[in-house]
């Protein structure tokens, strides 16, 4: 069992976070004008569909080297549906989480067949951890410290 670096935000103005690893690791987000921020960075949700994005390539990629696979295209878009009555706690009936997930993967190689590059793309889909993650979503603890 690995225990990850965590990832923690501080408010720097307005909605704006700065995220920060213990390693150095660091993001900035903000939220859109029409969200009440300003804008100037990508807004969480961005960041959480570029997370799963950038990890499913990457699994891809793994496993094409693994099997000697040399890739010539490899592209990973994740988009979403929601509806923003949730986080603005418009109607309560209404969820503030995403309320679709689709992941589009283009992918391309010279020393390999469709086929073969399918079989990569569903290895690798099933083995990246942020996807699985979302897939079998863990429960999320909230402990709050009051200071």
């Amino acid at each position: 069992m690995a225990k990850h670096v965590p990832a923690t935000a501080r408010i720097e103005n307005g909605l704006k976070c700065l995220v920060e690893g213990t390693r150095g690791e660091l993001i900035e987000t903000d939220m859109p004008n029409a969200m009440g921020g300003n804008g100037s960075a990508p807004n969480p949700g961005w960041v959480f569909r570029a997370s799963l994005a950038s990890c499913c390539a990457t699994v891809i990629a793994m496993q094409a080297a693994q099997q000697g696979i040399e890739l010539t295209t490899l592209e990973v878009t994740v988009e979403s549906d929601g509806d923003l009555r949730g986080i603005l706690g418009l109607d309560d009936t209404i969820t503030a989480g995403l309320s679709s997930l689709k992941t589009n993967v283009r992918i391309g190689a010279d020393n390999a067949t469709p086929e073969q590059l399918r079989e990569i793309v569903e290895w690798g889909s099933a083995h990246a951890p942020v996807g699985c993650t979302v897939q079998n979503a863990p429960g999320n603890a909230t402990v709050i410290d009051i200071v």
